[in-house]
């Protein structure tokens, strides 16, 4: 018996990164999973390797920051499944000309907020309903630990975007409590995928990161996709509008020893 069998799990961002690994994962614990992004090619290779496992997976292509996007993958989930049990709001992105809020383009912030906040905003708007009509369910939201706490790299979209999610999920949590809908949001420190490893390239800007985790390592997308695993099953059926940290021990440091 898996932790999701007989769930249905919308996944966006799944053809790489946190998103693949926990669509592996999701899958392999018996859901059927839909999972969503714009790399098109990778996003199918990703469903064939679930179905070669012995898995129960579809690729549909979605921007999240456009809504007729976010309603059509919802719908083709619908069409497809008959149901939507889990909403796994995990594609975003972070901009390597992010930066203080004093240099930080108008540009940047426009494509990071239509991404980070309203395509978590898309997603649940269509979501809602789906599960509503499916008899409740459990939403993801991707927040950040920089949700809770400044960067120590600048990156004042990124982390202005994150704190809108965070708030967002206490929210739709609160407001659908009672229509058996649970939304928590998962706070991730960084997590060791090709993302993270473009942006901390220059060995100064790594090196400032890893000074403030006090496990001294990245995490893995395998231990992020496992909280995540624990929110999206029946393991936390009390838990809503909550804020799953996942960051090493970041937060609750005030001064990491050398």
């Amino acid at each position: 018996m898996g932790r999701l069998d007989g769930k249905v799990a919308l996944i966006t961002g799944g053809a790489s990164g946190m998103g693949k690994v926990a669509s592996s994962l999701f899958a392999s614990e018996g859901a059927r999973v839909v999972l969503t992004d714009v790399a098109d090619e990778a996003g199918q290779a990703v469903a064939a390797e679930i179905t070669a496992a012995g898995g129960t997976a579809a690729y549909v292509h979605a921007d999240v920051s456009k809504a007729s996007d976010a309603e059509a993958m919802v719908a083709f989930a619908m069409e497809r499944y008959g149901t939507l049990s889990i909403l796994y709001n995990n594609a975003g992105v972070m901009l390597p000309e992010d930066g203080s809020v004093t240099d930080t383009d108008e540009s940047v912030w426009d494509r990071t907020l239509a991404i980070n906040v309203k395509g978590v905003a898309f997603g649940c708007r269509y979501g809602v309903p789906a599960m509503i009509r499916s008899g409740g369910g459990s939403i993801i939201n991707v927040a950040s630990f920089v949700a809770w706490m400044g960067a120590a790299t600048s990156q004042t979209a990124y982390t202005a975007s994150k704190g809108a999610v965070l708030s967002m999920t206490r929210e739709i949590a609160v407001e659908y409590a009672r229509r058996g809908i649970r939304c928590n949001a998962l706070c991730p420190g960084p997590i060791d995928t090709p993302l993270l490893a473009e942006l901390l390239s220059d060995p100064a800007r790594r090196q400032r990161r890893f000074v403030h985790i006090p496990m001294g390592r990245l995490g893995r997308a395998e231990e992020l996709a496992k909280a995540a695993l624990f929110l999206a099953s029946d393991d936390s059926s009390f838990m809503t509008g909550a804020s799953l940290i996942v960051d090493g021990g970041i937060t609750a440091a005030y001064v990491t020893p050398e």
